[in-house]
């Protein structure tokens, strides 16, 4: 079994892989002020939760869109397993054809998610991945990731909301039922969680408008799936998809 990890801004992703399947997924919380140690017997207990021993983990990968975090992980990873991990940057094959002004400057999530989804579906695509930020990217009908834009996510955006605004409370992410809200917390859902499934249906429309073509749309990210059904423009959800990218990425690179 290898085991993949992808460090996000408010949560890292682990993911157990045998083969083509996916044995287990977790989440923990991602804290810059953790220690190796501390990053160290939060995988183990992680593990043990699904009866997964160390010596179980043949190797890893880690992707990280959080500097400070990476490296307590990947030391974390080597006290638990005895094994370097692979991370997923320079260095690292992955087969992808960047084609925008600064290839370094792409985050190591995005180079995952159009790895998998190269693996499974024919280009040209978008991919929306709903996390801390909702980030799209483009990849033209060769496969070439293109660029995209980066905007903030919903709970960034609630939190902003709530907090900058005195009289306006917090509020679960419920699906609105009108856009017409009728009280605050309606008016607000609606502005969130709609205002997003617009922006993601305009910007997708923008983005094929350039590319001159329709593309398969996918979308991922914990809160896409609540985000999914306000959209009126048809998209794939795919849960998995860093953790398969990821597991794609660490069988290539051991051949």
């Amino acid at each position: 079994m290898i085991l993949t990890i992808d460090i996000g801004n408010t949560n890292i992703v682990l993911g157990g892989v045998r083969g083509e399947e996916i044995l287990f997924q977790a989440r923990m919380v991602t804290d810059t002020i953790k220690t190796s140690d501390q990053y160290c017997a939060e995988l183990k207990t992680m593990l043990d939760l699904f009866e997964v021993k160390p010596g179980d983990i043949e190797g890893s990968i880690v992707a990280s869109v959080v500097p400070p975090v990476l490296n307590s992980v990947r030391t974390a990873i080597r006290k638990l397993t005895g094994k370097n991990c692979l991370v997923v940057g320079p260095g690292l094959k992955t087969g992808l054809n960047i084609k925008i002004d600064n290839p370094a400057q792409t985050g190591a999530d995005l180079v995952v998610a159009a790895v998998a989804a190269l693996r499974e579906y024919k280009p040209p695509m978008i991919l929306v991945d709903m996390g801390t930020a909702t980030t799209i990217s483009v990849l033209n009908a060769e496969g070439a990731f293109i660029g995209g834009c980066v905007c903030p996510g919903v709970k960034v955006s609630l939190d902003a909301l709530t907090n900058k605004t005195a009289l306006l409370p917090g509020i679960s992410l419920d699906q609105p039922r009108k856009a017409i809200g009728r009280n605050t917390i309606d008016c607000m859902r609606s502005g969130i969680m709609l205002g997003t499934a617009c922006m993601l249906d305009g910007l997708i429309q923008r983005m094929e408008e350039e590319l001159g073509m329709e593309t398969t749309v996918l979308m991922t990210g914990g809160i896409g799936k609540f985000i999914l059904p306000l959209c009126r423009r048809e998209m794939i959800f795919e849960e998995d998809l860093l953790i398969k990218g990821l597991a794609i990425l660490y069988h290539e690179n051991k051949k």
